[in-house]
């Protein structure tokens, strides 16, 4: 059977489950996952392995490019593996195959994407082309059942974004970022002060038994009445500090940990709640206050959104802390939603580095996204 005829006699025959295999290769995770979507919408995630090359990116303080791809090259195959072995599922069984297309590191990207397109073509099943972005909007939906419409943090090394999410590939960008992400600057602070990468758990770890009051630093766009974003104000604050403060004692580095965060919570919470009031412009009612990317596991962000949710009466959904960083179940799951929808794609969809969700969006541009992923943003 040609490709595109097992695609005319897989799409559309109201199957009562579907079981679909996603493959992540964006950055410097290789991941692959088996998610089983129900007739009901509902999920289960089967398996989900990640392997890690934090340890490889660590000398040189953010993910090199070329290093990456390499290892994603080595292990997808390893990995996909591992997770089929793991969900007990035979490669025959699956319904599609789902891959991150971007946005991300376009080394990584064609790697996990020509996987998938070999895997699809060599099993006769539907390709899912999966937008990175989409798949952190669309994991509460695995996660948490939360019916759409629903308001969007979506936070990371490489983005920092507000989003209405109105429907199945129907998003509109509320805020965004005007210079650095909130996950870039966890990680470029803690490398002003000695910490390591990755830098948003250091940062976090010191600022745990560290006095958040003893430094003043400003809290961006705060008040501003468009729901966006500013950190290289507030990272130049913390480098004025540690510089005035040189050579630091331990108690510092904790005290800077500490402030630096309280300004980055302040932040979120504020341009939170303007997005907010946003969305009911873009979107009417939204049922949920969701939080995605790998900054979500912050657990002082978190509280923070926590106490805004409870302000203003809406429930406030985080994923998993394994959910939140990439992975395979966050692209196998969108993947799932797609195809339930009837969305697949050709053998001929090409590996984007940019790809926003929002091509509307100012700065956006049609089919791009208003940033690369490139060798700075260190965590997509």
């Amino acid at each position: 059977m040609l490709y595109d005829d097992a695609l005319s006699s897989l799409i559309g025959i109201g199957v009562s489950q579907m079981l679909v295999l996603g493959i992540e290769t964006t950055c410097d995770e290789t991941a692959a996952a088996v998610v089983l979507r129900n007739q009901d919408g509902e999920g289960e995630i089967l398996s989900n392995i990640v392997l890690s090359q934090i340890a490889e990116h660590a000398a040189y303080g953010g993910v090199v490019p070329e290093i990456a791809a390499r290892a994603h090259a080595e292990m997808v195959d390893h990995v996909i593996e591992r997770a089929m072995d793991e969900a007990g599922i035979r490669f025959d069984k699956l319904d599609a195959i789902a891959a991150a297309a971007g946005p991300g590191l376009i080394g990584g990207v064609i790697v996990g994407l020509t996987t998938g397109k070999a895997l699809a073509l060599a099993l006769n099943r539907p390709l899912v082309a999966v937008n990175h972005l989409e798949a952190h909007a669309l994991t509460p939906r695995l996660t948490d059942h939360v019916a759409f419409p629903y308001l969007l943090l979506l936070a990371s090394g490489g983005h920092t974004q507000l989003v209405a999410v109105r429907g199945l590939g129907d998003y509109v960008r509320l805020g965004t970022t005007i210079d650095d992400a909130i996950g870039e600057a966890f990680d470029k602070t803690a490398k002003m002060l000695g910490l390591g990468y990755p830098g948003g758990p250091a940062v976090e770890a010191q600022a745990m038994s560290g006095d958040a009051t003893r430094f003043a630093f400003p809290r961006p766009m705060q008040g501003r009445p468009e729901p966006n974003f500013s950190l290289s104000g507030l990272k130049t604050a913390v480098r004025l500090e540690a510089e005035r403060h040189a050579p630091l004692a331990a108690k510092d580095v904790r005290d800077l940990c500490a402030s630096f965060q309280a300004a980055v919570v302040d932040m979120v919470v504020d341009r939170t709640r303007v997005g907010l009031r946003r969305f009911r412009d873009a979107a009417g009612q939204p049922t949920a206050l969701v939080v995605a990317g790998g900054v979500a596991a912050n657990r002082a962000i978190r509280r923070g959104l926590q106490r805004l949710g409870s302000e203003v009466g809406l429930r406030l959904v985080m994923p998993p802390v394994a959910l939140c960083t990439d992975n395979g179940a966050m692209i196998a799951w969108a993947g799932a939603e797609r195809l339930a929808a009837g969305m697949t794609d050709g053998l001929d969809f090409s590996p984007r580095a940019r790809w926003p969700l929002d091509p509307n969006a100012p700065g956006s541009g049609k089919g791009t996204g208003a940033k690369a992923v490139g060798l700075k943003e260190a965590r997509a």
